[in-house]
């Protein structure tokens, strides 16, 4: 099924398929995903793909300044017949969510994303509601716009598993690209290969992946050598570790595993940790690339040998 669901998604998005891979990981491991980038590199296309492809409920909000919490959570509103009043959904109601240009929104309705990401419901007017499940966000922001943006706190960004950057098709694929567009072709909506049942299932087949003691350690050294590493003001949080671990097991699970290499812990500790940590004011002057340094800082952690 996953090898299924993997290969429907690359044949509509083509040439990014570390991006899907990473996507799918954070679905199975029931993450959030922050997708990073310049407009028009696919970050919508990639979001209704993937909700079309396991047959779940999509949503988008596109965030303004003026979008307020209540447009996101839904509002109460009062029945002048039963004399109750009466809960109408928001955006939020959905299985998969597109919060595009979050960074656009005022920091209160962007908090109004905090309860529904951790805890899967929302409050409103005192009372909670469940959200569908499965269910994921995935957030977009441009990097280069700063005017009318209010950047994501640590907080905020903590809460979502990765952080993603589609970036550019290469040669080849952008011309084929062209073609199709001069030949009138357009993305058309895949079929579904899965329900969102058997995306539960698959999430609950992830945490049955085997970690063993030794594996435990490499991560949890992997965390506090971001704490301990000068070139960083903050390190990795203890849900960061968490996450991790998740993260590691859904990679094993796709490549048809049920235990977890040290090699899984590799290939996902960048994505997962690079938003979570703060540079010195000493590496952003020497200006300093997270990536590069969490790069250095994994590989002198030794591998354990199972």
């Amino acid at each position: 099924m996953i090898k299924k669901l993997r290969d429907q998604i690359n044949s509509y998005f083509v040439g990014k398929e570390d991006v899907v891979d990473d996507l799918l990981i954070c679905l199975l491991s029931g993450g959030h995903v922050l997708l990073e980038d310049v407009p028009g590199v696919g970050k919508t296309t990639l979001a209704r793909t993937l909700s079309s492809s396991i047959d779940c409920s999509f949503g988008r909000i596109q965030f303004t300044p003026d979008t307020l919490p209540s447009d996101v959570t839904g509002v109460s509103i009062y029945n002048m017949t039963s004399g109750d009043f009466t809960y109408k959904e928001g955006a939020i109601m959905h299985q998969l969510i597109l919060a595009d240009e979050i960074n656009r929104a005022s920091p209160k309705t962007q908090a109004a994303l905090l309860e529904a990401m951790a805890e899967g419901q929302v409050s409103v007017d005192g009372q909670k509601h469940q959200l569908p499940q499965p269910f994921m966000v995935i957030a977009t922001q441009n990097p280069i716009e700063f005017l009318g943006t209010y950047p994501l706190p640590e907080a905020q960004l903590d809460r979502f598993m990765m952080k993603l950057s589609i970036g550019y098709l290469d040669k080849d694929e952008e011309i084929r690209l062209g073609k199709d567009f001069l030949n009138g072709k357009t993305v058309e909506t895949p079929p579904a290969v899965c329900k969102g049942e058997d995306i539960l299932a698959l999430q609950k087949k992830t945490e049955e992946v085997h970690v063993s003691d030794r594996l435990l350690a490499y991560v949890q050294n992997i965390i506090a050598a971001s704490r301990e590493d000068e070139n960083f003001v903050l390190g990795a949080s203890p849900r960061a570790m968490l996450m991790l671990i998740r993260a590691a097991q859904a990679r094993a699970l796709i490549e048809g595993r049920d235990f977890v290499k040290p090699d899984d812990v590799r290939k996902t500790a960048i994505n997962v940790l690079h938003h979570r940590l703060v540079l010195s004011s000493e590496a952003r002057i020497l200006k300093k690339n997270v990536d590069s340094l969490l790069r250095k800082l994994i590989s002198s952690i030794e591998i354990p040998l199972e």
